[in-house]
């Protein structure tokens, strides 16, 4: 029996992507090699390349005025490169601080010129999307960053700001769960560790004109226009995690893509949160109501004591992961798309049958 895998990242793979590459790992495509052998620059990787390219321009909706790349260094990566290369002197870049890692992300930013905290939920441990904050003084600012999902406080956004300037999303944590508006964007990015496949590549979609106004003066490798211009094969890529991308795409494309998709993760967020809302005050959500996640669902119990023993049994019930991040405490379900909806409903039955024993 595999565990029910609840992990905040690097998160489940599904059952069937994993299986195809246990399949193909030892001769892929009949080369004889592993695909994690294959020189990047032969034909047969270039073709999962590709691949991987087209099926996420196919499930997003992506136009051909976006590049997309795949690039290494995780979302963290990302917190410098965009300040380093769109971060324009005598411009300002604002931030909307929904969680720890936008905190991370405007640290890095202050190293390359002025920032701005727009809006924040900070005083409120992050419990909900900031939505006291005017567009009207931004305009000419740098760009707008958010973090679209917050994997520890168990927020996302369910309406994106139109904004004057160029919006720029962390997507790491919730990209592929729901239909969005890539158009609405400038540049999103997204670690691939949580939707996407193992960690290894980051994917950034990029607008060709916001390419356009980067700055000259950045280190060739750190330049969004050098991956661009080399379909992301300037220097060797992590081919093996562009690979496991590629199936994880094909899985959600045989799902039915995004929009299926997301009508399952709303139902398996619906039996937890149910869970927790029918538990008459045993579970607590820390997000408000408005800002819950899809992807990360956090909850508390009475008291330190029935938390430890919650997480004990789970884990005797194979339930892995659950253990909630220390800003929060109590417990986290992270329910991304390859979390399987049996899993969902099967923790849901386990926390209404604790809580019976426990109240």
């Amino acid at each position: 029996m595999r565990a029910y895998n609840f992990n905040a990242g690097p998160a489940a793979i599904p059952l069937e992507v994993l299986e195809r590459a246990q399949k193909e790992l030892v001769n892929f495509n009949n080369t004889g090699m592993s695909v994690m052998e294959l020189s990047h620059r032969s034909k047969d990787y270039e073709e999962v390349h590709n691949r991987a390219n087209a099926l996420l321009r196919e499930l997003l909706g992506i136009p051909d005025t976006y590049e997309v790349l795949f690039l290494q260094g995780g979302a963290s990566l990302q917190f410098s490169m965009i300040p380093m290369n769109f971060l324009q002197e005598n411009k300002t870049a604002h931030y909307i601080l929904s969680g720890s890692w936008s905190e991370k992300a405007l640290k890095e930013a202050k190293a390359f010129g002025e920032t701005r905290i727009l809006a924040s939920s900070k005083e409120e441990n992050y419990s909900r999307i900031p939505t006291d904050y005017s567009l009207e003084d931004i305009k000419d600012g740098a760009y707008l960053h958010i973090t679209s999902n917050n994997t520890i406080f168990g927020t996302q956004w369910n309406e994106y700001p139109t904004s004057p300037i160029p919006l720029i999303a962390d997507m790491s944590s919730d990209i592929l769960c729901k239909e969005i508006d890539v158009e609405k964007f400038s540049l999103i990015y997204a670690g691939a560790q949580k939707n996407l496949g193992p960690s290894g590549v980051t994917v950034v979609i990029v607008k060709k004109d916001f390419l356009e106004t980067a700055r000259p003066n950045v280190p060739t490798i750190l330049k969004y226009s050098t991956h661009a211009d080399n379909n992301s094969l300037y220097n060797t890529p992590p081919t093996f995690a562009i690979y496991m991308l590629s199936l994880v795409l094909e899985w959600v494309k045989e799902q039915g893509g995004v929009k299926a998709i997301q009508k399952v993760n709303e139902e398996k967020a619906g039996y937890i949160y149910s869970a927790i809302d029918e538990s008459e005050g045993f579970y607590k959500a820390h997000a408000t109501e408005d800002s819950r996640s899809l992807m990360n669902i956090t909850f508390t119990l009475p008291n330190e004591e029935l938390t430890k023993k919650f997480l004990q049994e789970a884990k005797e019930r194979q339930f892995i992961g659950l253990a909630g991040h220390r800003s929060v405490g109590g417990c986290r379900a992270s329910a991304y798309n390859a979390v399987p909806k049996e899993s969902c409903l099967a923790l849901a039955n386990f926390m209404t049958e604790f809580k019976n024993k426990n109240s």
